[in-house]
């Protein structure tokens, strides 16, 4: 039945597609960064991100061009920050070959960050190449209309949907180009995860044998993933003369390269909490609030614990004291997104003064 599939499926997305701003070109750079920020993240957060990121970064030479620091700032709240690494690694390797993308599968899927759904989905929105697409919508969308059980965490059921899509990929370039959008916005919209598909509007309901079988609701079949490894961590809040103390984390493995407040593993008690920051050769003065937060990762979740007080010391080389204005200027991730409020309201207070 899949061969069926894009007559009607495209009728319905020039239709119904949402207006989303990377629909409307078909310059790779634009689209390459739209497809790099949608990983993991939802539409609507990329929204914002995509407008401010292309105005701070309108080419891929300005990108390669651009500051580390700025760039981690921009992507402040997107999460997975090794994307935006790899943005900038690939944007200079384009940028030497004279700001020209490769146009096919093959070279885009040699440029660092870039895998086999962003480089199919590149070479079919950019350049009309016929390259299937397959995500998590994807995978949901084909297992139903095939009624397949197959386990879409087997990188075999993956890749048994892309050869399905590829050998139905419309002939024209103008249909080729839109064709992965529209089976990943009829997964978003209608043959949606986490609740029921909405049969009554799907466009091709008459060909999905899930519907027809009575088993779409129970598809796709998915291996339970392992439990998420649990870390305690102790935060802490470190005011000295209207500043607050930054260190920046190691080069290598979870938000590298970024800053952090200090902090210490496990939960530390108002009994021992103390010895943490004497160790780093500061004098606590004033405790003022302890604060509780949790973060969770794809594969860990943090609680954390935190501590503002007032301090009187330097501390260590690493630690760096920053006012407001410098506080804002740092990529602090969004893991440590209650004490970064927090200080910046301790801080804020020391302005109004």
């Amino acid at each position: 039945m899949l061969d069926r599939l894009p007559e009607p499926l495209l009728a319905w997305y020039r239709a119904n597609a949402r207006d989303l701003p990377w629909r409307h070109t078909r310059d790779p750079y634009r689209v390459w960064v739209s497809e790099i920020m949608l990983q993991q993240t939802r539409v609507a957060a990329v929204l914002g991100y995509y407008a401010r990121f292309l105005t701070a970064f309108p080419s891929v030479e300005a990108l390669a061009a651009a500051p580390e620091e700025h760039l981690m700032k921009l992507w402040e709240g997107l999460g997975y920050y090794s994307r935006a690494r790899n943005l900038q690694k690939a944007a200079k390797i384009v940028a030497e070959r004279g700001g020209r993308f490769p146009d096919t599968y093959e070279g885009l899927l040699a440029l660092p960050g870039i895998g086999d759904y962003t480089a199919s989905a590149i070479a079919a929105a950019a350049f009309g190449r016929r390259e299937a697409a397959v995500d998590g919508n994807v995978l949901r969308v084909v297992t139903r209309l095939t009624d397949s059980h197959d386990d879409i965490l087997d990188p075999k059921t993956k890749k048994a949907v892309r050869d399905q899509l590829q050998t139905i990929m419309p002939p024209e370039p103008e249909d080729i180009r839109i064709f992965n959008q529209a089976v990943m916005e009829l997964g978003a919209t209608v043959c949606v995860p986490n609740g029921p598909p909405k049969c009554g509007s799907c466009p091709v309901r008459d060909l999905c044998l899930g519907r027809i079988r009575g088993t779409a609701e129970t598809l796709p079949v998915k291996k339970p993933k392992k439990a998420r490894k649990i870390e305690e961590k102790t935060v802490f809040l470190l005011l000295r003369e209207g500043q607050v103390a930054l260190r920046r984390r190691p080069d290598t493995g979870l938000l590298a390269g970024l800053w952090e407040f200090p902090n210490a593993e496990g939960t530390l008690t108002e009994e021992t909490a103390p010895a943490a920051v004497s160790a780093w050769g500061l004098e606590p003065k004033q405790w003022k609030k302890k604060l509780t937060a949790k973060h969770i990762f794809t594969h860990v979740e943090w609680r954390m614990t935190g501590y503002t007080l007032e301090v009187a010391g330097d501390g260590p080389e690493e630690f760096q004291w920053v006012d407001l204005d410098g506080l804002e200027a740092h990529a602090v991730p969004s893991a440590f997104a209650r004490y970064y409020a927090e200080a910046k309201e301790r801080l804020g207070e020391k302005y109004d003064r």
